[in-house]
């Protein structure tokens, strides 16, 4: 039975960060769910990805409370 991995993609409303959405979608993992983070500025705005709309969620010092398998980090600076 296949394992369902959860990723964090940090940056991803940024240009690395949509690069970085675009190459994972070529490659077209199965399996994972993804949540999308970037900062205040960005927070609540909508990417397609994979097929369908992921809301970006705010960068904070909680938003890895959730236990995550893997974290991709496309961002310059991240201050609290």
């Amino acid at each position: 039975m296949p394992t369902n991995y959860k990723v964090a993609i940090v940056g991803a409303s940024g240009l690395v960060g949509r690069t970085v959405l675009k190459v994972l979608e070529e490659k077209s993992l199965s399996h994972i769910s993804y949540t999308l983070f970037s900062s205040i500025k960005s927070a609540g705005t909508k990417i397609r990805f994979l097929g369908q709309d992921y809301i970006i969620c705010e960068l904070n010092e909680h938003s890895f409370d959730t236990h995550f398998d893997y974290a991709i980090f496309c961002a310059r600076r991240y201050c609290f």
